[in-house]
């Protein structure tokens, strides 16, 4: 449930599309912070990002949002930046996701 009265949502849109922007670009320089990690512990990842900016009315495809998100295509940065997951790395993602789930009801 959306809190109405949460401060954030007092944030000029300014400040705020700033400051996701440096979100992003801290992401792209930061890729040795794999998504699985990122899920493991925050619950979300780059992926998300790029879902919820087409959540918020991006118009681009999947694949266009990921790209802009990642800064290059996503198979690049998989081919490039992805490392392989651990079963740990896994099983702390599934977790997380599980949290998310059942924070949100």
């Amino acid at each position: 449930m959306h809190d109405t009265t949460d401060p954030l949502d007092a944030l000029p849109d300014d400040v705020a599309a700033a400051a996701f922007r440096r979100l992003v670009r801290h992401l792209r320089h930061r890729h040795d912070a794999q998504n699985i990690e990122l899920m493991g512990l925050a619950g979300f990842c780059r992926n998300c990002l790029a879902d919820w900016i087409r959540d918020a009315g991006y118009e681009g495809d999947k694949a266009e949002a990921r790209a802009l998100i990642h800064g290059m295509p996503i198979e690049e940065w998989k081919a490039t930046r992805q490392s392989e997951a651990s079963e740990e790395q896994i099983a702390r993602m599934q977790a997380s996701i599980a949290k998310n789930a059942a924070d949100l009801r």
